[in-house]
């Protein structure tokens, strides 16, 4: 029986003890187990009582004895032993939790708690998970009902959620459950645990049991899990929907509350879900002998507890699932083990009459799935509230165990005693390098060698036998016109001396400051001071005498530095001999959380054990990876991310990555192949469905194909006179052909002929119009190989311009230089009648061969999608100097993205990358900063609008800015709105505002939305090409009178 048994009994129900710990850490914030342990004893069970000895101004904290190791709890550390709900069976929980202070509702939420567990026997660990799935399950069905038009949305193209050959499947985020996804993807990962749950058979006579709660809650959960797996294996889907699973979470819990729960939590009471399931069936396969349950022998070990507590020594083995490990003042993974494994004064241990207490773990078996909860959470009791701790913490992709196995501790001790022994040693010597480099009594120190140096460069100078400010005259003004006070000042400037400068008399004038030349160096004075007075005699002595110091000193810091290498190699390698490596644990996955203590997103680095490569699970999106990135994203140290759970497996059991064989032909079985009957025709029947939604696509393309061809072998009626073109019209994105040339092309074409004809006056038309196009392309070329101010892009007047400047093929823009002279447009009189119809019969007269129409179109459409490009950019720029954020972000979006597309055909194609990109930040930074002015303002309306800017505007923008890396502002723009956000959970506010707070930053962090495309773009103003030219010119040269910092 475990010391918290011992404390609880009296006082309530063993069972529930745990639940009461848990109560009281979460109401007051108080991680110390005897601290609450000792409250919970002296008020006899009574949790309200208990809180009040807690929280009262004078309360008194118990002080920490010797026996709190033996309870394996540290001040600060999170660690404790539960009592699981099978207490026969002596499972220790090694997980903590941090939760906010709740003090402010501790009565109503006692009450509340007690009548709770009365009525239904569902724990606050349950409640609490359940909230997650509710809230889960809320937000997928909100966004369903959602009014407000989202800024992104997915594609309607099933072809866009199609599987690619057999890259591993994603799991949808159907609301807040990225940390479903990380845990799920983990263990099917697994391929020993994905057998165990795909060949799971419910038990036969699962209808006569009794409807407890158990079965209510974990039968149907592996239904659905198997479902899901079997889906993950043989889908034809890029990703899978697990609703129903969470729903079958959902429903196990009674809980209207919807909270974010720690993940760690939830991977816990998952593998008791499971363990749950398979102990019903080991039961019914194994009546009259102890059964075997899968799941503790795959992710249960146990270790041995050796201590000694008031000078008498103990032992008892207990099990362990998730190991957990403190992260706060470790630099990596082997010194948070040591510290885990030894706690207080453990020299007693091999005394008889000591005192002293302490304990030490020696594990004793070793689950062949080892997982290790990161503590990176601690509570902050000045502040009220948990944080993140976001120290970095390195861990090895092969990680060997053996100086932690009971067989091999007499070996370790002796190791680890000698660790401590060259650790002490290596501090004398650090502290000894140190004095070398940090030399002197002064706040400013240096390193010996340098102040060596320095003396035998001072004694060296050239002497001088002045002082320094005589003869200051000779490069200032008369001393006697300067004010005593700003002579120091003056030396500073000057720095060396000026005894060497011939004194002058003195003249009496003003004083004229110079600050560019009145502290310049005179080239004859010295570089350094020196010496008034030195014998060779005494510079020969000491020179001889620095020089040998410093040599001396050189010899002593190498000495001690190689000292130092060698320690630092020496306990290195302390562990490296075979005797200890012959347990190797390679690492399997990685969960890592990103965000602060209250909110974040959650990814899983999982390694690929055949194609021996890391994978990266971030919900839906399942991407090659590498250990680069993994250790960027996990150590910690970078902007938010962090690892908190590690998974190794047993690199010596193969069975657990190894696949499975036909047991009659040998061969590998991979995916279908892999499934029971029953889950082959379940992904059977899923696929059919997804080809019907491939078929169905297909035909709704070939049915609009086909009217469309329809419609064109319509004749068409002959066009009617062109009407004057409205000044103001954009022609070139409103007309249907592109021979309905725009005003200015006109002019330009009629421009071009009268040139022409002044030239060759006596020529026939078809002379006539090439000499136009000639001095037409001469006028546009002369306009693509200038290099104008960013007001002046000459590529809007004309579409030739762009093509010449991004090398569009000759071809294509002789026929749009054809097209130009050959509009109707031109038909005003009769000589530009004439030349019409010489470029209408020419083009007339290109055979299909000649130039490639469908590379025709797609220049064009380039130059088309360039302009709408340059409108979005300008009315954005324009909304954004009137301050009307809101209107300007989407132009500004739908700027930016279509200018990537450009660009990534060519340099040219677009506008000022950057350009865009800084106005979109700033507009989602002050849309931010608004959101959170009004969410501050507490009036119910205001804090609605500011969460709808930031639900509809910002957080489905948040992608955008993340998705390229490289950009670093971008990524620090993202981080500010988030931590602007997080500022406000250990603040006072209203339960209303908590709640929607609550709800609403998972949204914020969780960043692993696929950006899909576009919904229907905001609607461009009309500008005729004058007008576009003016309008662009005028916002440009506006931005270039305004400071845009960080641009």
């Amino acid at each position: 029986m475990t010391v918290e048994q011992n404390v609880l009994q009296p006082g309530g129900a063993a069972k529930h003890q745990q639940t009461f710990l848990n109560q009281l850490r979460e109401i007051t914030g108080i991680n110390d187990i005897q601290v609450l342990q000792q409250a919970l004893k002296d008020s006899n069970g009574n949790l309200e009582l208990a809180v009040a000895f807690l929280t009262a101004k004078n309360a008194k904290v118990p002080q920490l004895e010797e026996a709190t190791y033996y309870q394996t709890a540290l001040p600060g550390n999170d660690r404790y032993i539960s009592v699981g709900s099978q207490a026969d069976t002596n499972v220790i929980d090694l997980t903590g939790d941090d939760k906010d202070d709740l003090q402010r509702a501790i009565a109503l939420s006692l009450e509340e708690s007690n009548r709770a567990f009365r009525e239904t026997g569902i724990t606050d660990e349950e409640q609490a998970i359940s909230r997650v799935l509710e809230a889960s399950i809320a937000e997928n069905k909100a966004s369903l009902k959602r009014t407000h038009p989202e800024v992104w949305s997915d594609s309607p193209n099933p072809y866009d959620r199609k599987r690619q050959d057999n890259c591993p499947v994603g799991l949808k985020n159907v609301g807040n459950t990225c940390w479903f996804s990380a845990v799920i993807q983990s263990l099917f990962n697994l391929l020993e645990f994905r057998r165990l749950v795909l060949n799971f058979n419910p038990p036969a006579n699962a209808q006569d049991l009794p409807r407890n709660q158990k079965e209510h809650r974990n039968l149907p959960f592996m239904r659905e899990l198997r479902y899901l797996f079997a889906l993950l294996v043989g889908s034809k889907r890029k990703y899978v929907d697990p609703s129903r699973a969470v729903e079958i979470l959902k429903d196990a819990f009674k809980s209207n509350d919807s909270q974010q729960q720690d993940v760690s939590e939830f991977t816990h009471k998952l593998l008791d879900w499971l363990e749950d399931a398979f102990q019903i069936k080991a039961e019914e396969e194994r009546d009259g002998e102890k059964p075997k349950n899968p799941m503790v022998e795959l992710f249960y070990g146990r270790f041995l507890a050796v201590g000694v507590l008031e000078g008498k020594k103990f032992e008892n083995t207990e099990m362990f699932g998730q190991y957990p490990l403190q992260v706060n003042g470790f630099k990596d993974l082997h010194e948070c083990l040591e510290a885990a494994m030894i706690e207080g004064e453990i020299e007693s241990l091999h005394s008889e009459n000591s005192a002293k207490s302490g304990q030490e773990h020696w594990f004793t078996e070793l689950p062949p799935v080892l997982t290790f909860e990161l503590s990176r959470f601690e509570f902050n009791q000045a502040l009220g509230r948990p944080e993140k701790i976001h120290n970095k913490l390195e861990f090895p992709p092969i990680l060997y165990l053996d100086r932690y196995m009971h067989k091999n501790r007499e070996i370790t001790r002796i190791k680890r005693d000698e660790i401590k022994r060259l650790k002490e040693y290596l501090t004398v010597l650090q502290q000894r390098l140190e004095r070398y480099l940090s030399y002197g009594s002064g706040p400013k120190r240096f390193p010996l060698v340098d102040v060596l140096q320095y003396a035998l460069e001072f004694a060296s100078s050239k002497p001088v036998c002045t002082s320094p400010v005589d003869d200051l005259g000779a490069s200032a003004p008369a001393s006697s016109t300067l004010p005593a006070q700003t002579l120091p000042s003056t030396v500073e400037q000057q720095g060396p001396s000026s005894s060497d400068v011939p004194s002058t008399s003195p003249v009496q004038r003003s004083v004229i400051h110079k600050p560019f030349t009145q502290s310049r160096i005179p080239p004859d004075l010295p570089m350094h001071p020196a010496p008034r007075h030195i014998t060779e005699e005494e510079l020969s002595v000491l020179e001889g005498c620095l020089h040998r110091w410093r040599t001396e000193v050189e010899n002593d810091t190498r000495d001690l530095q190689e000292s130092i290498s060698r320690i630092h190699r020496t306990i290195e390698l302390m562990y490296s001999d075979k005797t200890m490596v012959q347990v190797p644990y390679r690492l399997h996955a990685v969960l890592v959380h990103e965000g602060q203590a209250n909110a974040g997103h959650y990814w899983a680095y999982i390694y690929d054990h055949h194609q021996n490569r890391w994978m990266k699970y971030n919900d839906i999106s399942v991407t090659k990876s590498t250990w680069e990135e993994l250790e960027r994203d996990s150590f910690g140290g970078y902007r938010n991310a962090s690892a908190y759970c590690l998974m190794y497996i047993n690199d010596k059991e193969q069975y657990l990555i190894q696949e499975e064989f036909n047991k009659e032909t040998g061969q590998i079985l991979v995916g279908m192949d892999t499934l029971p009957s029953d889950l082959r025709d379940y992904v059977k029947e899923d696929n059919k469905r997804f080809e019907k939604e491939l078929e169905e696509w297909d035909a709704e393309l070939a049915q609009k194909a086909q009217q469309e061809k329809l419609l064109s072998q319509i004749p068409r009626a002959p066009a009617p006179s062109p009407a004057p073109v409205q000044a103001g019209e954009p022609e070139y994105l409103e007309q249907p052909s592109r021979t309905d040339i725009s005003k200015h092309l006109k002019e330009d074409s009629v421009q071009a002929i009268n040139k022409a004809l002044a030239e060759q006056e006596d020529r026939g038309p078809e002379a006539i119009m090439d000499m136009a196009i000639k001095l037409e392309y001469t006028r546009l070329l002369k306009l693509a190989q200038e290099d104008p101010p960013p007001e002046c892009d000459y590529r809007l007047r004309h579409a030739i311009v762009y093509f010449i400047q991004n090398q569009a093929p000759k071809k294509i823009i002789e026929r749009t230089l054809l097209e130009q002279f050959g509009d109707h447009n031109l038909s005003f009189d009769e000589r530009c009648r004439n030349i019409m119809k010489v470029a209408q019969a020419k083009l007339e007269m290109i055979k299909p061969d000649e130039v490639n129409m469908e590379e025709y179109e797609r220049w064009h459409q380039d130059y088309r999608n360039f302009r709408e490009t340059t409108m979005f950019l300008m009315v954005g720029l324009e909304f954004f100097q009137k301050k009307s954020y809101m209107e300007a972000l989407l132009y500004l979006i739908y700027a930016y993205q279509n200018n990537k597309e450009l660009l990534s055909k060519g340099p040219y194609r677009g506008h000022d990358e950057e350009l865009i990109s800084h106005y979109r930040r700033e507009c989602l930074l002050k849309l931010n900063e608004h959101a959170a002015a009004l969410f501050e303002s507490g009036d119910d309306q205001e804090v609605n609008n500011g969460l709808i800017i930031m639900n509809e505007l910002i957080v489905p923008c948040l992608p955008l800015l993340l998705v390229d890396e490289m950009e670093e502002k971008d990524i620090v723009a993202v981080e500010d709105m988030r931590n602007r956000w997080c500022s406000y959970l250990g603040q006072e506010m209203e339960p209303n505002l908590q709640e929607k707070l609550t709800d609403f930053l998972p949204k914020l962090l969780d960043c692993s939305t696929e950006i899909k495309g576009f919904n229907d773009p905001p609607k461009l103003p009309s500008y005729s090409t004058h007008e576009l030219c003016e309008r662009y010119a005028r916002i440009m040269l506006s931005l270039s009178r305004t400071p845009a910092d960080g641009r």
